[in-house]
């Protein structure tokens, strides 16, 4: 579905719907219509994350008395997911993420929130990342309401990468905050290793969200077909070409991580301690990277080669297609995305909202706080590629784990297009698995 198909149904949604009312947040409490009163919310983060949305639910009930909304806090969005699908049973409202979306829908545990919100006045023309809500949406209508798209980029060590040095030196460096090329990517991972300090460069991981970026920025793709996938592309011959390009210099031993180093500890605590000047990474790892002493760091885009390009982590918030209290539900949901509430979720400094008016304001930027250039996580949300809605990607990236480390690890790659095409049968058994042949019964 095409972003001018949705908006258009959106709009046709509002001219079509009843105003209905919209929760206000002047203390006045609000009757809310009749039904269940007991609601749950399902979400999931760091503590710092959950006292912030247990802040935002204690608030809701406190102004509604109609309905009492019970948050059921996780640790991850593994453990949410989890007792989800073991038990087949959705909080009335809840977080979820971008790839868990199939899932949902295919087990028609969702209720479409698009007329619902329109009823309540929300405006999603100028309001919200117009891809967030394209990735959120199916058969034209809105399936979750955007709360979070997080672009991958690249964490920088600002000590170990000194772009004005680099520029001193007559190598060309980037602007800081602005994108940068695979030439200016590649002189900085080399100015960044050096054997007296035992410092390394780049670090990519050797998994699918890991090269992703990589491939689409050279000009390749990840799967056969952008909506339903069959298999990987690694064998097609744009993405060969991408590969070359880029694994020329994410495999060199002088510039990235080591096994025997990876062994001893991940990359990321590599980069905290100052070790390695370049990872690829999201806002979530913003707020621990603040609390290391002595560690200066910034982010820059994923550097451009055929093309800019980049993944996300996107969530949403969804309501149960068994909700006990559609209305109670709603007024919720609106409560929970409203620019207030999203600045309070902000202040943790874990979320990139989707909402605009939030993005665009001090509340996400922190200015003062590093990273100094946080505008380059709002930047780079038009870059985003989005994956196909696929109900298996642990089982997907399972299957390929091995041969992708391969990949990106292994001392002597001897044939990329032998590997290549390993890949992509690897994933052909997760994408599009051969049917078990019936058992053929006897005639009497």
């Amino acid at each position: 579905m095409s972003l001018g198909l949705l908006l258009a149904a959106l709009a046709l949604s509002a001219c079509e719907a009843d105003p209905g009312p919209t929760p206000e947040s002047d203390g006045e409490t609000t009757t809310v219509p009749t039904g269940d009163r007991s609601l749950t919310f399902g979400v999931y983060g760091t503590d710092e994350e959950l006292a912030a949305y247990e802040s935002l639910v204690d608030v809701y009930n406190s102004l509604y008395e109609g309905a009492e909304m019970t948050m059921e806090g996780y640790g991850s969005r593994e453990e949410l997911m989890g007792e989800m699908r073991e038990s087949g049973d959705v909080p009335d409202v809840f977080l979820t993420a971008h790839r868990d979306l199939a899932w949902l829908e295919e087990q028609q545990k969702l209720q479409p929130v698009d007329q619902l919100l329109i009823e309540r006045g929300l405006d999603f023309g100028d309001l919200y990342s117009r891809d967030a809500l394209l990735a959120f949406s199916a058969e034209s209508r809105l399936q979750c309401m955007p709360v979070g798209v997080s672009p991958q980029v690249i964490l920088y060590n600002t000590e170990l990468l000194d772009f004005e040095a680099m520029e001193a030196r007559g190598i060309s460096a980037p602007v800081e905050g602005l994108g940068w090329n695979f030439e200016q990517f590649v002189a900085a991972a080399e100015f960044a290793s050096r054997p007296r300090r035992h410092t390394r460069g780049i670090y990519v991981e050797p998994s699918l969200r890991g090269l992703a970026p990589w491939i689409y920025s050279a000009g390749g793709e990840v799967f056969d077909d952008a909506e339903e996938p069959t298999s990987l592309a690694f064998s097609d011959d744009g993405t060969q070409a991408a590969l070359e390009t880029v694994l020329e210099v994410l495999r060199d031993p002088r510039l990235t991580l080591s096994d025997r180093q990876l062994r001893k500890q991940s990359a990321l605590e590599w980069f905290k301690q100052g070790k390695l000047a370049m990872l690829p990474g999201y806002r979530e790892q913003v707020p621990q990277l603040r609390q290391v002493a002595d560690l200066d760091f910034d982010v820059i885009p994923i550097p451009s080669i055929e093309r800019s390009a980049t993944v996300a982590n996107l969530t949403g918030m969804c309501m149960s297609a068994d909700v006990r209290n559609v209305p109670a539900a709603a007024d919720f949901l609106v409560h929970m995305t409203s620019p207030v509430s999203v600045r309070r979720l902000v202040s943790t400094g874990h979320l990139v909202p989707a909402n605009l008016e939030v993005a665009l304001s001090d509340d996400f930027l922190q200015p003062g706080r590093e990273p100094v250039h946080s505008q380059v996580f709002t930047n780079q949300v038009r870059t985003i590629v989005l994956p196909p809605l696929i109900d298996n990607w642990s089982s997907l990236e399972d299957a390929v784990s091995g041969s992708l480390e391969t990949l990106l690890t292994a001392p002597l790659l001897a044939d990329l297009e032998a590997l290549t095409t390993q890949i992509d049968e690897e994933s052909r058994t997760v994408l599009a698995p051969e049917e078990e042949p019936s058992e053929e019964t006897e005639s009497p």
